[in-house]
């Protein structure tokens, strides 16, 4: 699930009416990893080269099956597919096979609850309908901005501090979704304050994250919640064509609106909110944009 933005629109693009319809049952999916019962079958002695590991990143993009995600385990050397509760025995069946003589490579695994996007540094913003949370605050030279998910900036105008949207923050200046998913918000309105902090850490610097690594995130809807990375690269298929590549998955919960919310750790910043499944009563499995891209594509930085 992209941690998904609170909507209210009556009349949306296809894209948001369905992020509508999972949002609202996503609240009693738990999250839970469950040992993998659809495996692609017991682990080949072959040591598979980064081609075939490759080749079979592709045929699983290729299968185009909505609710999953993949990543390369370089420790069991074998590429990790996790599916959620909505994908069926015939659609892994179909991964399976576009995987072809590479589908010993497959190591397939679930999860309760349903990937989504999530939309709604931590604190509520208002977009014309919907509820995302801000990233990070960034600055270029005297001009400052605040990063975001891209699934929140998609089609957004101005953004608002409030649920009355009546204190202007002001207007999106760019936007990138999906294949990634990150956006940017310019400050325009002099009244609001935009301090270089998650709360009450300082963020001083960013970084690409390590696998094992110790991170928590700050969202609107759950506040703040800790974890840790458990892969790097994952490619995450939300279905309806909303794929998104590169990005950290965790351990740490997120729910509906925590969007756009900050991964940290410590004064390092390292990833917005994407999405996943799950909720913060069970636990969940959580994807991030890892931020450095976000601030090169933009030549912005933290302060």
């Amino acid at each position: 699930m992209m941690i998904k933005r609170t909507t209210s629109r009556s009349v949306a693009r296809g894209r948001r009416a369905r992020l509508i319809a999972v949002a609202s049952g996503m609240a009693a999916a738990g999250a839970l990893l469950v040992p993998a019962t659809a495996s692609a079958g017991t682990p080949s002695p072959h040591t598979f080269t980064a081609n075939e590991l490759s080749a079979t990143s592709d045929a699983v993009l290729d299968a185009d099956v909505g609710g999953t995600a993949w990543h390369v385990d370089k420790k069991s050397n074998r590429l990790v597919v996790t599916a959620d509760s909505t994908v069926s025995n015939a659609e892994l069946a179909k991964i399976k096979h576009a995987a072809g003589s590479n589908a010993a490579a497959l190591d397939i695994e679930r999860v309760q609850g349903t990937f989504q996007k999530y939309l709604s540094g931590g604190d509520a913003i208002y977009a014309s309908s919907w509820r995302c949370s801000a990233g990070f605050n960034v600055r270029s030279g005297s001009t400052y901005y605040m990063l975001t998910a891209g699934h929140c900036t998609d089609g957004a105008g101005s953004w608002y501090t409030n649920s009355s949207r009546s204190t202007l923050i002001g207007p999106t200046s760019g936007s990138s979704f999906p294949v990634n998913d990150y956006g940017i918000v310019r400050y325009s309105n002099s009244s609001v304050s935009h301090p270089g902090t998650v709360g009450n850490q300082d963020i001083t610097r960013a970084a690409d994250p390590s696998v094992g690594q110790s991170v928590t995130r700050r969202g609107s809807t759950t506040g703040t919640h800790s974890g840790q990375v458990t892969a790097l690269n994952a490619t995450v298929n939300y279905g309806g064509g909303d794929i998104v590549y590169g990005m950290i998955r965790t351990t740490v919960c997120a729910e509906p609106g925590d969007s756009g919310g900050p991964l940290y750790s410590g004064s390092t910043a390292l990833g917005l909110t994407s999405g996943g499944s799950g909720n913060c009563s069970s636990g969940g499995t959580t994807f991030f944009q890892p931020v450095t891209e976000a601030l090169n594509a933009y030549n912005v930085s933290v302060y």
